[in-house]
């Protein structure tokens, strides 16, 4: 069968915010195909799919929602994970 999945980290330095990036990877059969990056701002893609995939969603409201994800994921968690370290 296929395998479809999405991995979601949060990197960071300290506890401030323009210290953390959220990277979101979208992979199929292991092979990596869409990323979010949000010091970067957009999706990339690195297949053919990969790239139709993130031109239809850098021009819709599933840009803004991943944007604000860095907020609400990393940066609402990040004093529990920093104590955690």
């Amino acid at each position: 069968g296929f395998m479809y999945y999405m991995v979601e980290r949060c990197q960071f330095n300290s506890t401030d915010p323009k210290d953390i990036e959220l990277i979101t990877s979208w992979y199929y059969n292991k092979i990596e195909v869409n990323r979010f990056s949000s010091s970067l701002g957009k999706f990339v893609g690195y297949t053919k799919y990969g790239v139709y995939n993130a031109k239809q969603w850098n021009s819709g409201a599933f840009l803004n929602t991943m944007r604000a994800d860095k907020e609400r994921y990393c940066v609402h968690n990040i004093g529990i994970w920093n104590i955690n370290i």
